[in-house]
C-alpha cells in the first residue's frame, strides 16, 4: 500500500467524521490553529526527516514534497486539527 492511498483513505474517514462532528468544530479557531500546526508540522518534519531520524520509501509515496516532507505527511495533522477540538467539546457536551 503506498503512502498516498492510505492518506486518501484516512482523509476520507475523517472527512465525514468531520461533516457529522462540525457542531463541535469552531471554525475560526481551527482556521488560525491550522496555520500553526501545519507550519510546525512542516518545520519539524524537515527536521527529523533531514536528519535521517525518518526515511520513507521513495516507491511509495507520491513525489510531492515541501522540503524533505512528503505531503503526506501532513494527513495526520488534519486528522489531529478535526479529531482534538470536536471529540472535546463533544465530550465537554456530554458531561
Amino acid at each position: 500500500m503506498t503512502y498516498l492511498l492510505l492518506t486518501a483513505s484516512v482523509l476520507g474517514i475523517f472527512s465525514v467524521y468531520g461533516f457529522l462532528m462540525r457542531k463541535w468544530l469552531p471554525v475560526r479557531p481551527l482556521l488560525g490553529a491550522a496555520v500553526v500546526m501545519l507550519t510546525l508540522t512542516l518545520v519539524f518534519d524537515n527536521v527529523i526527516i533531514g536528519t535521517g531520524i525518518v526515511d520513507y520509501d521513495p516507491e511509495k509515496i507520491s513525489g510531492i514534497r515541501l522540503g524533505f516532507a512528503p505531503i503526506e505527511d501532513f494527513a495526520y495533522t488534519l486528522v489531529a486539527l478535526v479529531l482534538v477540538p470536536s471529540l472535546f467539546n463533544f465530550l465537554r457536551s456530554k458531561l
